[in-house]
């Protein structure tokens, strides 16, 4: 897999931008440690589990880092370390017990493209950091950044070079690669475009020049198997499908292996709308048929579509994250608002139980008035878990539930919705949380917001699905999978005292509770079960995850209290406010 070693490293090393004051006599002898080596397009630098003995820094072309789940992360480009989190956990540079032991890497690392890497061994980094002790805090630094993800907010981490490919000769590539610069532009971003008439059998070194001249660069090309569909898809970071919304998909939709960004996964669907159209299949097809992971919409000429690819491009986009908290969850509603007022977009949106709720009228499009009409008929006016029964599997029947859920979402499907939008709910089956991202949106709702013990679960398949509260009521990872920018989340499952314990000192029987409160007010075990399933522990799922953090004040608002809606809004307004007045993030996905 690797090319031939190089004798002499030193030249090599000294074009590594932190290593550019080391001493010639450190660099020698830590030369002395390495190796040098090309590797192909699409093969492995490492794997996840595999012992990390050695820093690895590229040279030229581009590496990909994926996750423990095989999600992606970033990218890695010339002059950049990689690997260095392992190798540092295992005790370089350090006096720990654990020096000098290989720890295994978390995640696997791919090239992207044909590239030369250089590998350092743990000797030799010991070599440059005694000769250089700074080298230590420049290479803790980047750690830094990588952990708080700093370096996608600023694009470092992004893809660069974007592969626009048509699935029809109606679609105007041109058009849309012009539309994007344009875009672009508008965040201080220049961008080339590369036609076949221009790049076709142009060197590797042509691409790599582009790279490092623009921001951006976007190649464009025509499905089918010719020589510059096969250049341009192996130069990609990201390859982009444009199609009409208004055709149906050929399977497979590409010719196989043509690319490591294909092999990867590294694949979106951007679907063209071209106004008055006729559906001829769902969103979930072209996913399957272009193996693609995420689905964009662009309605005709829309600047505003436009606009929000050309944040997801440069690491700006903005995803906000919603989690369950029963009626707490209305505060979501004037953090919403907040949000909007402040000129903030948001281009991703998803949530656990009823924060998924709130987030799928956010994903819909609906205005602030539409979301207040739908939440306030649907929850506050009647209670949607009165219709209490027996309990068997639940002590709700749950009709009411599914009634609403109709009336307001119908037959929607996810891949409809003018933002790519998630609800996160556990699988009873195989106790794994369940990420709905496709099929109908009332029954990815009816899931997530499925409490044990109150609602029946929802059965899917094989499958037996209750709230998303139960694993994850907060999943900022699961946004952070999906996107590169800036992670908001609203969090109102922090309860310091949410249960009234008289209830449980002295405990009524059933009988007892109806004749003093009739059928339509919950008993105290709906409280119970609603706190038991969305209690969080910050160890497995921390807060900080989210780059801002917007925590309403809900001291006297339980998880049942339906009717406290007024008061919760606004203080999810409040929150919201306070968290993002004087943000970067206005300037940054805001552009003037």
């Amino acid at each position: 897999m690797f090319g031939l070693l190089r004798k002499e490293i030193t030249p090599d090393l000294k074009t590594i931008p932190l290593l550019k004051d080391v001493s010639q006599r450190a660099m020698r002898s830590a030369g002395k440690e390495a190796r040098w080596f090309a590797l192909p397009a699409g093969q492995p630098l490492f794997l996840a589990g595999e012992p990390a003995d050695s820093i690895y820094f590229v040279l030229s072309g581009a590496l990909g880092a994926f996750g423990a789940k095989g999600e992606f992360v970033g990218h890695i480009r010339p002059g950049e370390p990689v690997g260095e989190m392992a190798l540092f956990l295992g005790g370089v540079g350090s006096n720990t017990e654990g020096e000098g032991q290989d720890r295994p890497h978390s995640g696997s690392v791919y090239a992207l493209r044909d590239s030369e890497v250089i590998a350092l061994s743990r000797a030799g980094w010991k070599l440059l950091v005694k000769s250089e002790p700074e080298l230590l805090e420049g290479m803790i630094r980047i750690i830094l950044r990588r952990l708080g993800r700093g370096d996608q907010r600023t694009g470092e981490a992004a893809p660069k070079v974007y592969t626009l490919l048509s699935t029809s000769p109606t679609i105007d590539l041109g058009l849309r690669a012009r539309a994007l610069k344009s875009a672009l532009a508008r965040f201080g971003k220049r961008a080339v475009i590369v036609e076949e008439t221009e790049g076709s059998e142009k060197p590797a070194a042509f691409f790599d020049q582009l790279e490092t001249e623009y921001d951006a660069v976007i190649l464009i090309a025509a499905i089918g198997d010719t020589p510059w569909f096969r250049l341009s898809t192996r130069q990609a970071d990201r390859i982009w499908v444009l199609a009409r919304s208004d055709a149906r998909p050929s399977t497979p939709l590409m010719p196989e292996d043509t690319s490591p960004a294909q092999r990867l996964k590294l694949i979106d669907i951007v679907l063209i709308h071209p106004g008055a159209e006729r559906r001829a299949s769902r969103p979930q097809e072209w996913l399957q048929a272009a193996g693609a992971k995420r689905l964009f919409h662009w309605q005709g000429d829309n600047g505003a579509d436009a606009m929000r690819l050309a944040r997801i491009m440069t690491g700006r986009s903005v995803g906000l994250v919603l989690s369950g908290g029963g009626a707490r969850a209305y505060s979501h509603i004037g953090a919403i608002r907040a949000i909007r007022e402040l000129g903030i977009p948001i281009d991703f949106a998803g949530g656990a139980s009823m924060g998924a709720v709130v987030a799928a009228c956010v994903a819909i499009g609906w205005s602030d008035e539409e979301i207040d009409r739908r939440i306030r008929k649907a929850f506050v006016e009647t209670n949607p878990l009165g219709d209490y029964t027996l309990p068997v599997v639940g002590m709700v029947k749950g009709k009411r539930v599914n009634q609403r859920l109709q009336e307001h979402f119908g037959e929607i499907d996810i891949g409809d919705l003018q933002i790519p939008f998630f609800a996160l709910s556990t699988n009873l089956t195989d106790g794994q949380a369940k990420l709905h991202r496709c099929g109908l949106l009332r029954t990815a709702l009816r899931a997530t917001i499925s409490l044990p013990g109150i609602l029946p679960p929802f059965v899917e398949g094989e499958d037996i699905l209750v709230d998303g509260a139960v694993l994850d009521n907060f999943p900022v990872e699961s946004m952070r999978e999906l996107h590169q920018g800036f992670v908001i989340g609203s969090d109102v499952s922090a309860i310091r005292d949410g249960l009234n314990r008289e209830e449980f000192v002295h405990p009524e029987n059933f009988w007892q509770w109806v004749f003093k409160r009739g059928f339509s007010s919950p008993p105290p075990i709906a409280g119970l079960l609603m706190r038991a399933a969305t209690i969080r522990d910050d160890r497995l799922t921390p807060r900080d995850k989210a780059d801002i953090l917007i925590l309403p004040e809900l001291p006297d608002i339980e998880l049942r209290d339906w009717k406290a809606y007024e008061a919760s809004v606004e203080a999810g307004y409040k929150a919201a406010m306070d968290a993002l007045k004087g943000h970067e993030i206005l300037s940054l996905c805001c552009p003037a």
